[in-house]
């Protein structure tokens, strides 16, 4: 039986919420404190969620020496700092996604886990779902044939407020980090790195990109369109299509994995997770710290650094700049 810890939520935003919904359903995690800049907001999240404490600072609550881990959830520009601050008093961390602002601070982050032998991994739930995983195994299927293609999308409809997160240049905004992250994740896991990036994209005169398609060729000749958008909506669905069929799903585990081999039809129902599939990022921190590992084998930094340093080629090729990062 593992070890109950305390975790601790640095930023007490909407994703925070949902993160501690599924938080609260392992036995082994016990709602310890909540950190907000505002004493006020923390005090409110934590009344409402069923945290021990509350903190109005980030450095007060590190100090704590019974917080555990730490779940940062603020945005994405500050994802390096607090990830630090947390990891040089020797916090576990999971960190939201996209794990920083771009390769360079990816790299501070994996030497700064290094150095104080902490425990940090990005919080990408999807690797862990158990759709993800059955998709991932049938495109292992030999009766397939080679993968030559992958389309993925990822859209929903925002409204413009250069103010808020999402259209914030200095927060690290755009679509491409808050949900392109997710088409690339699948591409990375299905195909590997990409040898060519072309992109076509958005950009609002207030230098935030908005929407993004992107084309990846790889070396056995494959190729990904790839595509998110804050512009328009759709059912955000991601086609695999090999030489001899194709796999269709797309990520709400309610929805069926659709699946034509050699001509053949078939739909394969996944058992739905207790929450929204938060909770199995969770567990697996844990199951990571019973161990005394520093990182995940499922989902190793390494994986988080190539991740990021597409998601910085593809901002070259398409001129997105964050100004203070880059």
């Amino acid at each position: 039986m593992s070890k109950k810890y305390n975790w601790a939520i640095l930023g007490c935003g909407k994703i925070a919420r949902k993160f501690v919904a599924d938080l609260s359903l392992l036995p082994n995690a016990n709602l310890y404190a909540a950190a907000s800049r505002s004493l006020e907001n923390a005090k409110e999240f934590a009344q409402d969620l069923g945290f021990e404490k509350a903190y109005g600072s980030y450095q007060e609550m590190v100090e704590d020496p019974q917080v555990d881990v730490v779940y940062v959830a603020t945005p994405h520009s500050k994802h390096l700092e607090h990830s630090m601050l947390c990891m040089d008093h020797k916090k576990a961390v999971l960190c939201e996604k996209a794990f920083a602002m771009n390769t360079k601070e990816v790299d501070q982050m994996i030497a700064a886990s290094k150095s104080n032998n902490t425990f940090l991994m990005e919080a990408f739930w999807t690797i862990f779902s158990a759709k993800f995983i059955k998709v991932m195994e049938l495109a292992k299927d030999k009766e397939l044939g080679q993968l030559r293609f992958v389309k993925s999308d990822f859209m929903f409809k925002a409204d413009f407020d250069p103010d808020k997160r999402l259209y914030n240049i200095d927060l690290g905004a755009g679509s491409l980090l808050d949900i392109g992250i997710y088409p690339i994740f699948r591409s990375l896991m299905l195909l590997g790195k990409p040898i060519e990036i072309k992109t076509m994209a958005n950009i609002r005169p207030t230098g935030v990109e908005d929407s993004i398609s992107m084309l990846f060729s790889y070396e056995n000749g494959a190729m990904a369109v790839l595509t998110s958008s804050f512009e328009s909506t759709c059912n955000n669905q991601t086609e695999l299509c090999f030489e001899n069929g194709f796999i269709k799903f797309i990520r709400e585990p309610e929805f069926p994995i659709f699946i034509e081999k050699n001509g053949v039809q078939e739909e394969i129902h996944i058992e739905q997770p207790q929450g929204m599939g938060y909770e199995l990022e969770a567990a697996h921190v844990m199951d990571c710290l019973d161990k005394e590992l520093i990182e995940s084998p499922v989902l190793p930094l390494s994986y988080s650094r190539d991740l990021m340093e597409i998601m910085d080629r593809v901002r070259k090729d398409a001129g997105i700049v964050f100004p203070k990062h880059d």
